[in-house]
């Protein structure tokens, strides 16, 4: 239970949620409720897939690439600590900023991908599916289902978070999230530099 707990949190985190609302407020600005919804539901949909796919594509793609799992905690925590900085300084996670042109669909691109699944959650999310074994895989699944199922929660009440905390209170929160996910990647980079110093030391 601790396990799916603290993967719930993980995930939720990792997904930068109070970003997300904002990108979501500002592309779907001009909708009625009903489409509003029904992007968030897609959105999500989406990105539920794509995380799925990488859950479980890590060690077969370390394998087959011959890239150890630590080598790639190393890369994937120094790209996860650089969106955390852009969180932390501008309120904007790295690669996912408002298009100057607004698609007629933007569930998918950008709010699925790169807004809710970026490069730096790209690399996370292989990571910690490979960590994974077991019983443990099934908490982990788990805790990533719920933090896709709160951030949906949150899409869907977009429009009153945005009248209670106001854009700036967003930015806030946006920015306290990046400070958590810097300390993350930390803790990323340095599994993967004491596994790698283990494994050289044998």
């Amino acid at each position: 239970m601790t396990l799916l707990i603290t993967t719930w949190i993980k995930f939720f985190v990792l997904f930068a949620p109070f970003f997300v609302v904002s990108m979501f407020l500002s592309l779907t600005r001009g909708d009625t409720p009903a489409e509003r919804r029904s992007t968030a539901n897609k959105a999500v949909f989406a990105a539920t897939l794509a995380a799925l796919v990488l859950f479980f594509f890590g060690s077969p793609l370390f394998e087959l690439l011959g890239i150890t799992i630590d080598s790639f905690r190393i890369g994937a925590g120094i790209l996860l600590f650089l969106s955390a900085i852009s969180l932390v300084r501008e309120g904007v996670r790295s690669n996912a900023q408002v298009p100057d042109t607004i698609r007629e669909d933007t569930s998918v691109v950008p709010l699925a991908i790169p807004t809710i699944i970026g490069p730096a959650t790209i690399g996370a999310i292989l990571v910690y599916g490979s960590e994974l074994h077991g019983i443990e895989m099934l908490y982990g699944l788990s805790g990533m289902f719920l933090a896709l199922i709160s951030l949906l929660l949150l899409l869907h009440i977009a429009n009153r978070l945005e009248r209670v905390l106001g854009k700036t209170g967003l930015n806030i929160l946006s920015k306290i999230t990046g400070l958590i996910l810097a300390a993350m990647a930390s803790e990323i980079v340095l599994t993967g530099i004491t596994g790698f110093m283990m494994r050289i030391g044998h």
